[in-house]
Formats: structure tokens, sequence, C-alpha cells
């Protein structure tokens, strides 16, 4: 092969590998760690609703902190803490019982840990093809330095 078609195909795979595979890497993982952290709320959610399950409250009502946001905390007191509202996806709340939130919780987290199984099954593809690409920018440069050696 011609030394300037050698270089112009190892351009366009260089380009190929930079621009696209690793830039979808890069997004299936970040889309990976978003779900982890939504699975994280969740865990969390799950077992503030348990301890409130076990606690005794006084008078039933419950006084707290409220984070909203950087850190910046104010007291807030819930009038009927047997109830509570879930996020359920799209912007949606759903107010239910104690009981019906772990339930909810749990089938939440199942469909998270298989987003999460999916995009772990995206990237592990994404990374073999980097692989074949490397490999084959690898046979076209030193097949072609090896090719040149034996000539001379």
């Amino acid at each position: 092969m011609e030394e300037a078609a050698v270089e112009a195909k190892v351009r366009k795979y260089e380009e190929f590998l930079n621009d696209r595979l690793k830039r979808d890497l890069q997004k299936v993982l970040a889309a990976r760690e978003a779900v982890y952290a939504d699975i994280a709320d969740y865990l969390l959610l799950k077992s503030t609703i348990e301890q409130l399950q076990v606690a005794d409250l006084p008078k039933g009502e419950l006084r707290t902190k409220v984070d909203l946001g950087c850190n910046f905390y104010v007291q807030a007191k819930v009038p009927e803490p047997k109830r509570v509202c879930v996020a359920v996806g799209f912007g949606f709340y759903v107010e239910c019982t104690l009981e019906e939130a772990l339930v909810l919780i749990e089938k939440r987290v199942n469909l998270l840990n298989k987003k999460v199984d999916q995009l772990t099954e995206d990237s592990a593809k994404i990374k073999a093809n980097i692989r074949v690409v490397l490999e084959g920018l690898g046979e076209l440069q030193f097949g072609q330095a090896s090719a040149a050696a034996a000539e001379a």
C-alpha cells in the first residue's frame, strides 16, 4: 500500500476512535453514574422510611432538619409522618404510606439495577470496539513499517 494512503487511513481511524467511540463511552459511563446516584437516593429513602417505622414518635409528629441546598439546613415539622411522597419518574410524585413506599422503592431500585446492567453491557461493547480499532491501527502502522523494513 502506498504510504500516503496508509497515513490517511490511520488518521481516519484515529478520528473515529477519538470523535465517536471515546465520546460514546464517556456518555454511557456518565449515564451509568447518574443511575447509580438515583439508586443511592432510593436506598437512602428506604433506610429513612425503615427508621421512621421503628421510631416511636411523640404526638405523631416529626421534627427534622431539611437541606435546602449548599448544606443550608432549616428546621421542619412533619405533622403526619405516616405518608411520604416518592418520585416515580418524569417529574411525578406519588403520595403513599410507608409500607407502599417501601414496595415502590424496591421495584424502582430493581428497574434501575437492570438499567445499570444494560449500560455496563453497552460500555463493554464500546470498549471492545475501541480495542478492535486500536489493534487495526497497530496493524496498519506496524505492518507498513515491517513491509518497509523487508524491502530494505
